[in-house]
């Protein structure tokens, strides 16, 4: 693990510990919720708190990893196993993801940043990759 690697484990490992005290109901400047997802390598279940938007019943994310020129672990495990627990405000279910395609990733991401002005510049500055946007629709519930 990289010294970066860890200071971020260790941040987003207090907001984990924090959301689900306050079942979600924690006061950050932008939105967050819980993403579990399946471990490619490990097959543990590794948790991630990720700022997100809606668009109708679909959560999203953008999948910046802090304007790296590189994708996030989280986002590299949701393409090798989709289906994913998602915990939002008190509630958690299961989702799948899917990563958006354009012209509804340039839609999701305009919308995102106008929300969380921080992604705008984190696109500016990653010139190697395209920054993904992952949606998340429930399964199980009738729902997507």
């Amino acid at each position: 693990m990289t010294k970066t690697t860890a200071a971020w484990r260790i941040t987003d490992d207090k907001v984990i510990e924090q959301f689900r005290a306050k079942r979600g109901a924690i006061k950050r400047q932008y939105p967050v919720i819980l993403v579990t997802t399946t471990g490619r390598r490990t097959g543990r279940a590794l948790v991630t708190p990720l700022n997100f938007s809606e668009d109708g019943h679909r959560l999203t994310v953008i999948a910046s990893a802090g304007g790296s020129e590189t994708h996030p672990a989280w986002y590299l495990n949701l393409q090798a196993n989709p289906e994913v627990t998602i915990e939002h405000g008190s509630e958690t279910f299961r989702a799948r993801a899917y990563t958006s395609a354009e012209p509804e990733r340039t839609r999701l991401f305009d919308a995102q940043v106008r929300l969380m002005p921080f992604f705008g510049t984190y696109r500016r500055q990653v010139k190697t990759r395209e920054i993904p946007v992952v949606v998340f629709e429930r399964i199980g519930d009738g729902e997507g």
